[in-house]
């Protein structure tokens, strides 16, 4: 294949700008529930069955893995929110999208902000939810959560080539730290990526346009 100028330009000038190696991560679509209550908005949340592999009993919004059947992570979203709360399509409206989260874990998460309706009668889905709850608004407009860092930590496997990079084994490797926010509402904790989405979702309600 010849290279030149005119066919860079034509390849990238109006590329769209993704994430490396975005085509290998494991994508997952979750949707921040909410629910008109008089003049009063809700958020709707679910506990994990405990049951479950991954993260059994943890809170978390309704969401799941995007599929190749999917035609995006919206409509991801809002499949699993049906699958898991019981609720239909028709009861569901998408409002809009939260900034995505690509996690250290080879992970990539869309989520979404969308209205169900309250009328609805909800039907949990006994294999993945053991509980549906809702928590006020103005509860996380008011409550600023505890913040604690997790350090992650470095270590090549043993076959990593240290002698062809500057320093060898005495590289200095930059030091990662994952924030992790909690919100505690009576006895309910929710923390981990479901409360990193919360405290993004007050950010962007409270940014001045």
């Amino acid at each position: 294949m010849t290279v030149n100028a005119n066919m860079i330009r034509e390849r990238f000038e109006n590329k769209s700008q993704g994430i490396i190696d975005e085509r290998t991560m494991r994508k997952y679509a979750v949707l921040l529930p909410l629910m008109e209550k008089g003049t009063e908005m809700d958020i709707l949340f679910e506990v994990r069955a405990k049951h479950m592999k991954r993260q059994p009993g943890e809170i978390c919004f309704p969401g799941g893995k995007v599929d190749r059947n999917d035609r995006s992570p919206a409509e991801a979203a809002i499949r699993e929110l049906c699958e898991e709360v019981g609720v239909t399509e028709k009861d569901v409206t998408l409002i809009g999208n939260l900034d995505r989260v690509v996690s250290p874990f080879n992970h990539i998460i869309y989520p979404y902000v969308g209205l169900l309706n309250t009328d609805s009668p909800f039907m949990p889905n006994e294999n993945e939810v053991d509980e549906l709850f809702t928590v006020p608004l103005s509860f996380f407009q008011q409550t600023k959560p505890e913040k604690h860092d997790i350090r992650l930590i470095v270590q090549p496997e043993d076959s990593f080539p240290y002698e062809s990079i500057p320093g060898g084994k005495n590289y200095p490797w930059n030091k990662g730290i994952i924030p992790e926010y909690f919100y505690f509402y009576s006895d309910k904790v929710i923390w981990g990526m479901t409360a990193r989405i919360i405290k993004h979702f007050i950010e962007e309600l409270n940014r001045k346009r």
